[in-house]
């Protein structure tokens, strides 16, 4: 019992799909994807099976289309069922059940399908597609403003606990997502998840700059430190990296200033500091002048 919505980019190729329910860990359930082959969203009387089988049948080369109906024409259940699935070409497809408990429908778009059962009102997956339609940004961004917009128009008639979102890339392992976060329960599941989207970007910047330090490259790397602590300013694992390499660009009193606010926030970063070496941070030894006994002793 939930609502949700797969999507194909054009542009980029990139599959996704994403969920809120009340229910515990919904994404463990419904958002299923593999790169280059697609993703499917599975619900109402919820059948995880349709996750990998789908992606297995059109790993196979069928269709979404041809994946979905085989799985439904093979389910003595199937008018229990609510599922959706798209292929790696934008081939899009979905089913809802007629056995699924009102007010339950779907909205299949251009390279999207929005589909919702036991909602408060019979709006929510026409409001879905239309924001998603409407939206700017990466897929991740769009897909979280549909539901975004599915919650406005009604949502789940129990209330909201949790959310869920997977975006995979046209190519790549079957085990590599671009985007995979899950909300497993909490009082605002979409608010957190687009908190957790947003830090999970600074990360991937956080690991770009580390493939870049190690081939050399430090001046990049440090820009994309500090620029990943600027998207997200509340983590202080982010602000202490992000300090080291403001000092490291030669902006040492900014750095330092924002170094302190990391210790104040997290003490052990002061152990950090006596634990680092030149290797690791070149600026090290200079990192320890500025900051002199700021911090030290702590537990």
């Amino acid at each position: 019992m939930t609502y949700s919505i797969i999507a194909f980019d054009p542009e980029t190729r990139e599959c996704g799909v994403a969920v809120q329910s009340h229910w515990f860990s919904v994404g463990g359930l419904v958002t299923w994807g593999e790169p280059g082959i697609g993703a499917v969203a599975t619900q109402a009387v919820v059948e995880p099976a349709y996750g990998p089988r789908g992606l297995e049948r059109m790993r196979a080369g069928r269709t979404a289309p041809e994946a979905l109906a085989e799985l439904i024409a093979a389910d003595e259940l199937g008018a229990a069922r609510q599922v959706a699935m798209v292929d790696a070409h934008g081939g899009i497809a979905a089913h809802t059940g007629s056995d699924c408990m009102p007010f339950a429908g779907q909205e299949v778009g251009h390279h999207h399908s929005c589909q919702a059962n036991l909602m408060r009102t019979g709006e929510v997956w026409e409001a879905m597609s239309e924001a998603y339609l409407g939206a700017g940004g990466s897929l991740a961004e769009r897909l979280l403003d549909a539901l975004d917009a599915g919650e406005a128009a009604g949502g789940d008639l129990r209330g909201r606990q949790s959310a869920a979102i997977l975006v995979v890339g046209p190519e790549g392992e079957p085990w590599q997502r671009l985007v995979d976060l899950r909300v497993e329960d909490h009082e605002d599941p979409l608010a957190e998840l687009r908190r957790i989207v947003r830090l999970g970007g600074s990360y991937e910047l956080m690991r770009e700059g580390d493939e870049i330090w190690v081939a050399g490259d430090k001046a990049k790397a440090a820009d994309l430190y500090v620029e990943a602590w600027e998207r997200t300013p509340d983590s202080h694992e982010l602000k202490f990296w992000a300090a080291l390499s403001l000092i490291e660009r030669g902006e040492p009193e900014p750095g330092v200033a924002l170094l302190r606010e990391a210790i104040d926030e997290q003490p052990g970063w002061r152990q950090m500091i006596d634990r680092l070496t030149v290797e690791m941070s070149p600026s090290i030894e200079e990192v320890r002048r500025l900051l002199g006994d700021y911090g030290a002793g702590t537990p």
